[in-house]
């Protein structure tokens, strides 16, 4: 007889000063593992430091944390009506988590949202499209620091 042990719990919540370099981490292996052929402006420690300094600080960033201290497996930032960054550890994909932060961005900003995404990342184009989102811009990239050729996504209730 085989028991499978039950699936860890995972919680939303607020980010908090303790929590930067594990989100900042989030966001670095996540890039690295969907988005190899991106060439990114600034250096992992610039990314930690940004995240130390400016976006746990000062962003409404909210980050996916195992239960048991099984840790930070995704972050999300939003400013306003606009989903800045939302990242999920690779192993942590297709688990539910980044619907339910989705959820919680239109639980925030119910009166819509946008957001942006490289061409690229047909992954991510797929999963804000099963969320009501729709391309509503295609640019060269010349207006982001990758210089990569983006999408912004809309989603209206």
């Amino acid at each position: 007889m085989t028991t499978s042990s039950p699936a860890p719990k995972i919680t939303l919540r607020r980010a908090v000063a303790g929590d930067a370099d594990a989100a900042a981490d989030v966001l670095l292996r996540s890039r690295a593992a969907a988005l190899p052929t991106v060439a990114w402006p600034r250096s992992d420690s610039e990314v930690r430091d940004y995240f130390r300094d400016v976006v746990v600080p000062h962003r409404e960033t909210w980050v996916a944390e195992v239960s048991s201290g099984g840790g930070i497996v995704g972050v999300m930032v939003l400013a306003g009506g606009e989903v800045v960054q939302l990242y999920l550890l690779p192993d942590w994909r297709g688990r539910g988590i980044g619907d339910h932060f989705v959820a919680l961005a239109k639980e925030r900003s119910p009166g819509g949202l946008t957001l942006w995404t490289f061409q690229v990342n047909k992954p991510a184009h797929r999963f804000y499209e099963r969320h009501g989102f729709v391309a509503v811009e295609h640019t060269d990239g010349s207006g982001n620091e990758e210089r990569e050729p983006d999408v912004r996504y809309a989603w209206q209730p």
